[in-house]
């Protein structure tokens, strides 16, 4: 029962009793309320303790923010003002020049050109043929995609850029420049000024080496040779003034590629049997043939094995005689000789000769390969040059320990003595490495640093004086020189050139299985009397039935230096 009280209510005027209707809403009527005007819902007021928390919340919030807001403006602000300031600069490297390359007469081999529409400077070479190996290339700095520079410098890439490096490419410069909210790049000003790299002056003679290539290409090309290389040191200094190798990559292209063109050139480079990135002068490892006789000639005469004047007979082969009753085995001479000593047997280059002086035959001693092994050493072979270019390997000179490594069966046999002997079998070196070794019979016994750019230090290990007997030297060197003079028999007889006295030797290394391809050699020094030259050229794999070699190049090289003197 509801009590009955006056009652502003819903009825009557606002007069009379509280009726249950009055307060209770029928549920089946809601449909007809204005859902969005709230009819049809009870109000209820907001609990006070949600309203304090929610206060609190806000002003905890407000709190953090105002003490922010301190921190960054009042306690921080200078610092965080600095951090403004610097993010609206930019820095932008300033490129230095790179350091020029000369030959010794001054002219330029690589050089800068500057360009209008970039920061990088172009690097250029010498257009002639001949020089890409020796010189290298470079990598320009390079950008991201959003303009900074992730490579901030010139790299040299191989040869004399690679090797002086640190020298050519100076020092890197840069600039402030500032930066408005809206993009636009203001002016900037320089922080630190660039310095210039500084400019190489090789030991190479420009003109000479280019004939040198020229030369080398045209017999290639002629007789069908692979490859080929030469190098021309002073036998005194090291310096070396001519050192080339065929075929060769343009590093003019390899550096400003500018087009598909050139681009799909250096792609065909890197795939190619041709090897045009290898410097054949420092890296290529061949079989130095004939070339090591006057080598083995000093050490057989050193050892006491021969008298110089001793003869012995060339008959055309050497037999060694099967104990079992089996086989005997042969080793060929190229051709019958007859009676040759020592001066002639360098002369003539008889392998029957340096067999017997090697390996030993009848009641003639041998050095034996143990000997062998240290004279060659001695002389530089099977050893790096320290020559200043990258990319050096050297040689091998195969003895007992090398044997066992490369075969099963490992022993070591009189065969493999004989033809060790005369730089066959397993015998590798590299054109500076022989330049190197004949160079020390030319000036008396110092192995010399070989060097493309700046003066010989003295205190270098690598210089060593093999204290030779200079009697015994005599009769090498008189050797080679009858090699050149005698024009019946000598070898080299071709490089018997007016006005330019030379001592020579020659060489002949078969290839492969088949032996239907050679090497051909020839190294010496001139003038012969006080020796100042020094001089290697391979030609690489050519066909056996070819008469002409690496002498011929030689011959063009010697005219030349007669009709343009070196100092």
């Amino acid at each position: 029962m509801f009590n009955k009280k006056k009652y502003t209510g819903f009825k009557n005027g606002g007069l009379g009793e509280i009726y249950p209707e009055e307060i209770l809403l029928d549920a089946t009527n809601m449909p007809n309320f204005n859902m969005q005007q709230l009819e049809g819902f009870f109000i209820r007021k907001i609990n006070k303790s949600l309203i304090v928390l929610m206060c609190i919340l806000f002003l905890f919030i407000l709190s953090f923010f105002a003490y922010k807001i301190y921190t960054m403006q009042i306690l921080e602000g200078y610092k965080y003002n600095q951090l403004a300031e610097h993010n609206k600069f930019r820095a932008a490297p300033i490129f230095p020049r790179r350091g020029g390359i000369v030959d010794r007469n001054g002219t330029s081999l690589a050089w800068n050109t500057a360009s209008n529409t970039s920061r990088i400077i172009k690097r250029e070479y010498i257009n002639e043929e001949g020089f890409s190996t020796l010189l290298g290339y470079i990598s320009y700095p390079k950008l991201d995609k959003s303009g900074v520079f992730w490579q901030s410098e010139y790299i040299g890439k191989d040869g004399i850029e690679k090797q002086y490096q640190s020298k050519l490419n100076g020092t890197l410069g840069s600039e402030l420049y500032e930066v408005r909210a809206t993009g636009e790049i203001l002016p900037g000003k320089i922080t630190k000024n660039s310095i210039e790299g500084e400019q190489i002056v090789l030991n190479i003679d420009a003109p000479l080496q280019s004939k040198m290539y020229q030369y080398i290409k045209e017999l290639a090309i002629d007789k069908g040779f692979r490859g080929g290389a030469g190098v021309m040191m002073d036998v005194n200094t090291g310096k070396v003034i001519a050192i080339t190798s065929y075929p060769e990559y343009n590093n003019n292209i390899m550096s400003n590629a500018s087009n598909e063109m050139e681009r799909a050139l250096i792609s065909e480079w890197l795939i190619d049997k041709d090897n045009k990135f290898t410097n054949r002068a420092i890296s290529g490892l061949y079989t130095p043939g004939s070339t090591v006789k006057p080598f083995m000639a000093y050490a057989a005469l050193n050892e006491g094995i021969i008298d110089p004047y001793k003869n012995i007979l060339s008959t055309g082969k050497l037999i060694i005689k099967n104990k079992y009753g089996g086989q005997d085995t042969v080793f060929k001479d190229w051709k019958v000789h007859g009676y040759v000593d020592m001066r002639h047997g360098i002369a003539v280059s008889s392998d029957e000769y340096f067999y017997q002086i090697g390996g030993g035959y009848g009641d003639q001693k041998g050095l034996g390969i143990d000997n062998i092994y240290k004279y060659m050493s001695s002389f530089g072979f099977g050893s790096d040059t320290g020559i200043d270019l990258p990319g050096e390997h050297h040689g091998v000179i195969p003895n007992r320990e090398w044997k066992n490594k490369m075969y099963e069966d490992g022993d070591w046999k009189l065969g493999d003595t004989y033809h060790t002997s005369i730089g066959q079998y397993g015998f590798q070196t590299s054109p500076i490495e022989l330049l190197r070794s004949v160079s020390a019979i030319a000036n008396g016994g110092i192995l010399i640093t070989p060097h493309v750019y700046g003066e010989i230090d003295t205190k270098n290990s690598n210089i060593i004086n093999l204290n030779l007997d200079q009697d015994k030297l005599k009769v090498v060197q008189e050797g080679m020189r009858l090699a050149v003079t005698d024009q019946n028999i000598g070898t080299v007889r071709s490089l018997y050139v007016k006005g330019i006295d030379v001592a020579a030797k020659s060489g002949t290394a078969e290839l492969g299985m088949k032996k239907d391809r050679v090497n051909s050699w020839v190294m010496g020094y001139f003038p012969y009397d006080k020796p100042k030259y020094a001089f290697v050229i391979i030609m690489e794999s050519g066909d056996v039935k070819n008469l002409t070699g690496a002498s011929s190049v030689m011959k063009r090289i010697l005219q030349y230096i007669v009709e343009n003197p070196l100092p």
